[in-house]
C-alpha cells in the first residue's frame, strides 16, 4: 500500500489550488512559496491567492512541491499543477535546482514594470534574516568548517578561502542593507507627449539655412566658370 503524502497540493473544482497536511515548518515554507491560510473552527489549510491565473497557480505550486520535498516531506502534487523543471544550456537535466530558483527570481527582475515589484523581488536576495545573500553567507561558513574537518594543511587554507568568501557576502548584504527600499522610492521618468517629441525634434534637426543668408548668386561668373570658344567649322 502506498504511503500518503504529508502535504497535498491539488485544484479543486473550483478552481481554487490549495495544499492541506504538514506541520509549522510546512506552513512556513508554503507561506514563503505565496500560500496563504485559511482557517475553521476545526481544521486549516493553505490556498493561493484568487485570480493569478493557471500558469502562474501551476508554476507557484510546483515551486512549493520542489521546496518542501527538499527538507524532506513527502509531496502530492496534482497532476494538472505540475511542470517541468527549468533547465540551461549547461544544464539540460535541471539538476541545478537551487541556482535556477535565482534565475527565475533574475527573470521576474527583468519583467518587473513597477519599482514596487522590483524592491519586493530584491528583498528575496537583500532580506537581513532570510535572503539570499545571508544564506549564501551561512553556507560558505558552513564549507569553511567542513574544510577544516579534515584537519590537513590544505583544508586549513581552503577554509580560509571560504570563511572570506562568507565575509564578503556579509559586506554586500550591509552595504545594500536599504538597496530594497531606496529602489521602492524610486520613479519611472514619464514618457513625452507626442507634441513634445514633434518640438524636440524640429529642435534638434540641424539647420540647412542661416537665417537672413542670401540664396540667390551675386554673379554669374561667381558660380559658373567661363565656356570654352568653340572650334571655327572649315569646309
Amino acid at each position: 500500500m502506498p504511503t500518503p503524502p504529508d502535504i497535498a497540493i491539488t485544484r479543486r473544482p473550483t478552481g481554487e489550488v490549495t495544499a492541506e497536511g504538514g506541520d509549522e515548518l510546512a506552513a512556513a515554507l508554503l507561506k514563503r512559496a505565496g500560500f496563504v491560510i485559511e482557517t475553521t473552527p476545526r481544521s486549516f489549510w493553505h490556498r493561493l491567492p484568487w485570480d493569478m491565473g493557471e500558469a502562474r497557480e501551476n508554476q507557484m505550486a510546483s515551486h512549493a512541491a520542489r521546496m518542501l520535498a527538499a527538507v524532506g516531506y513527502r509531496v502530492g502534487l496534482g497532476p494538472d499543477l505540475h511542470i517541468g523543471l527549468l533547465t540551461t544550456p549547461s544544464d539540460p537535466q535541471g539538476k541545478r535546482v537551487h541556482g535556477h530558483q535565482i534565475l527565475r527570481l533574475t527573470d521576474e527582475l527583468n519583467g518587473a514594470e513597477t519599482y514596487e515589484t522590483a524592491a519586493d523581488l530584491a528583498d528575496h536576495v537583500l532580506d537581513p534574516h532570510d535572503g539570499v545573500l545571508v544564506r549564501l553567507s551561512e553556507f560558505f561558513e558552513a564549507a569553511a568548517e567542513q574544510a577544516k574537518a579534515s584537519e590537513s594543511d590544505a583544508g586549513w587554507d581552503l577554509s580560509y578561502d571560504f570563511a572570506e568568501a562568507a565575509a564578503t557576502l556579509t559586506d554586500v548584504g550591509e552595504d545594500l542593507r536599504v538597496a530594497a527600499e531606496q529602489l521602492r522610492e524610486l520613479h519611472r521618468p514619464a514618457k513625452p507627449s507626442w507634441q513634445a517629441r514633434v518640438t524636440n525634434y524640429f529642435a534638434t534637426v540641424p539647420s540647412t539655412k542661416r537665417a537672413g543668408a542670401s540664396t540667390t548668386p551675386t554673379t554669374a561668373s561667381a558660380t559658373t566658370p567661363p565656356s570654352a570658344p568653340k572650334p571655327k567649322r572649315t569646309r
